[in-house]
C-alpha cells in the first residue's frame, strides 16, 4: 500500500503560534509512519510558509503532499483562511471547512447561530473598538452583572480574555481585548463548571466522552491551559446521565448549525447552583497537546490516538470526494 504524503501545517500568524507548535509536535509523534509520510509545513509569525526550512509557495503544495492537516489555532489558520486556500488548490484537508471555521472562529457570529438554534447561552453584548468605551461600560453595567468576561471576537485559547469584577477592571479588560480584535464582546459571568465535549463526523456524527475542567486559576486561562498545568481534567465528567445526554445533544446541534465537519470541540458552562447548561463556544481546531481535552475525550470513548488521526484523514477525503462529485 502506498503511503499517504501527509503535510502537517502549523505555526501561523497568530497569537497562538506557540500552542500550534506544541499541538503539531504531539500529532506528528502519534502518526502511524507505516501509513503516512510526514512533511512539516511551518508558517512563521510573519506569515511565511516553509518546507524543510526552505521557502514554500502554498500553491505548490500538491507537488509535495497528498493531504493537508492544518494544526493552526486562532486567526489566519483556524478561521477559514488556510482552508479556503487549500480548497482553491484542490487539496483535501482535515478538520472543518471554510464555513465551519469562519463561523466558529468569530464568537459573535457563533452566538447568533446558537441563538437561532435555540441553544441556551450566557447573556452578552457585542461592540467594536470604534464604540465609545464609557458608553459600552454603561450598557454592560445596565444589562449585565459582575463578574463579566471580556473577549476578542476572533481569538482562541483564552487569549485576550479577562474576568472583570468592577468598572475599573472592565475598562482595562476592554483595552486588552481590543489589542487582539476590533470586534469585541462582554459576557455575563456565571458561577459555573466548565464542561467539554468532542464531536467527529461530516454527516454522521460521533461524540467522545464528556469531560470537566477544574481550573487551577480563577478561570481556565491561556497559562492554565498550556503552561502552568494546575488544572484538573475529569474524564468522564462527574455529571448525571441526563446532563451528559443534554450536553451531547446540544453539541451535535451546535456542530451542525455552524456547518462544522471533520472534528471540533464543543465547550459548555454548567451553572453550579441550578445545573443549567449553557453553550460557550466551538473550537474548529482544538488543541492536540498531551493535556488537551479533544484527543483525551475521544480516547476515553475507545479510540486510540493514531486512530483519531486516521479518522480525521478519512473524513477529509470523504468531504473532498463529495465536493468533487457535486
Amino acid at each position: 500500500m502506498n503511503k499517504i504524503r501527509l503535510g502537517v501545517i502549523y505555526g501561523g500568524k497568530s497569537g497562538e503560534h506557540e500552542v500550534s507548535i506544541m499541538s503539531a509536535d504531539s500529532v506528528i509523534n502519534a502518526i502511524d509512519t507505516e501509513k503516512y509520510d510526514i512533511t512539516r509545513i511551518f508558517i512563521s509569525k510573519e506569515g511565511w510558509w516553509t518546507i524543510a526550512g526552505q521557502p514554500l509557495n502554498p500553491w505548490d503544495l500538491r507537488s509535495y503532499i497528498d493531504f493537508a492537516l492544518p494544526i493552526l489555532h486562532g486567526p489566519n489558520g483556524e478561521d477559514g483562511t488556510v482552508q479556503g486556500l487549500l480548497k482553491l488548490a484542490g487539496m483535501p484537508y482535515g478538520g472543518c471547512d471554510v464555513l465551519g471555521c469562519s463561523v466558529t472562529m468569530d464568537k459573535i457570529v457563533a452566538k447568533k447561530v446558537f441563538a437561532s438554534e435555540g441553544l441556551r447561552q450566557a447573556p452578552y453584548i457585542a461592540f467594536t473598538d470604534a464604540d465609545p468605551v464609557e458608553d459600552v461600560i454603561e450598557k454592560a453595567c445596565r444589562e449585565l452583572r459582575f463578574p463579566m468576561f471580556v473577549k476578542p471576537s476572533n481569538m482562541g485559547s483564552s487569549v485576550g480574555i479577562t474576568k472583570a469584577h468592577d468598572r475599573d477592571e472592565l475598562k482595562d479588560a476592554i483595552a486588552l481585548a481590543a489589542k487582539y480584535d476590533s470586534r469585541l464582546l462582554i459576557e455575563q459571568g456565571i458561577d459555573a463548571r466548565e464542561i467539554e465535549s468532542a464531536v467527529m463526523g461530516n454527516n454522521v456524527l460521533v461524540c467522545g466522552e464528556v469531560g470537566e475542567i477544574v481550573p487551577g486559576a480563577e478561570f481556565y486561562d491561556y497559562n492554565d491551559k498550556y503552561f502552568d498545568g494546575n488544572s484538573q481534567l475529569l474524564i468522564p465528567a462527574p455529571i448525571t446521565e441526563a446532563q451528559k445526554k443534554e450536553v451531547l445533544n446540544m453539541a451535535k446541534r451546535a456542530y451542525k448549525a455552524c456547518g462544522c465537519s471533520g472534528f471540533s470541540r464543543v465547550d459548555f458552562l454548567m451553572d453550579k447552583a441550578t445545573g443549567e447548561i449553557y453553550i460557550n463556544e466551538i473550537n474548529a481546531i482544538p488543541g492536540f497537546t498531551k493535556i488537551s481535552m479533544f484527543p483525551r475525550l475521544m480516547m476515553a470513548a475507545g479510540m486510540k490516538y493514531p486512530e483519531i488521526i486516521d479518522r480525521i484523514v478519512e473524513l477529509g477525503y470523504e468531504r473532498h470526494h463529495a465536493e468533487d462529485h457535486r
